[in-house]
């Protein structure tokens, strides 16, 4: 199976085959196994008693499957599969990158199963990253340290109340009163100074975070890559696990 030139990244590419080969064998197998039918044989001879009697052919059944070779042939395909799981779970334990950025370790030796973990949930940060809230470019923010929070410029309004006015439409004579229409007015009694906080984030630090995630994202597949050229170790375990199972078997 594995040489000892062969690289971890080649294990991977071929485990899954295997695991689904080794998967319909086994299934196939088991189906055939389980058919009562061809595990059953039978020898039949007549023997008669009379001489007068007619004789009678003989009747025989082979049997076509034997459980035994059944089973054997099934720990040969799971032998297959076992050491390609031996080897990657084996070399997994040395295989080890470090996670270099901009020239800097973050970390070293980081195991290849753990870079694995660790591009996936790099991935999911990504994804909260980009639908952060973003601060509303049409205003000017500043942080205010006693609100713990984003302050736009102050606005000012005004509050106006109504007053009553009356027109006079037509002044009093000596036989008519004067006409008069009562009408409001707004008048400023004061004014609003309205200020708008935010917990949201600037645009150009949101952006920052990106670009800092897509360099560790790459540098955690850089470092997958270099891990998964580890040398393989190759136990091939299978033989014996299975061989055990089948001792004495007949």
């Amino acid at each position: 199976m594995a040489s000892p030139t062969t690289a971890l990244n080649q294990i991977l590419a071929v485990r899954d085959g295997v695991r689904e080969d080794t998967r319909r064998g086994v299934t196939e197998l088991h189906r055939e196994v389980v058919k009562a039918p061809r595990l059953s044989g039978i020898a039949r001879t007549y023997e008669k008693i009379n001489d007068a009697e007619p004789d009678l052919p003989s009747e025989s059944t082979r049997v076509q499957l034997v459980a035994a070779d059944i089973l054997r042939q099934i720990c040969t395909k799971l032998a297959r599969l076992f050491d390609v799981t031996a080897a990657m779970d084996w070399t997994n334990q040395i295989a080890k990158a470090d996670i270099v950025v901009d020239g800097e370790a973050l970390a070293r030796d980081v195991p290849a199963t753990y870079l694995l973990f660790l591009a996936k949930q790099l991935e999911d940060v990504e994804t909260i990253v980009r639908k952060l809230p973003v601060l509303d470019p049409s205003e000017t923010w500043t942080w205010n340290e006693a609100a713990g929070a984003w302050a736009a410029e102050p606005v000012k309004t005004t509050r106006t109340t109504k007053v009553p006015r009356n027109h006079v439409l037509a002044a009093a004579t000596d036989k008519h009163a004067a006409q008069v229409q009562m009408y409001t007015e707004d008048v400023i009694v004061g004014y609003w100074r309205t200020t708008k906080f935010s917990g949201a984030m600037q645009a150009d630090q949101v952006d920052r975070l990106i670009e800092r995630l897509t360099k560790l994202s790459d540098a955690v597949k850089f470092a997958r890559e270099r891990a998964n050229m580890t040398e393989v170790i190759d136990p091939k375990p299978g033989a014996a696990l299975l061989g055990y199972l089948l001792t004495d078997l007949r």
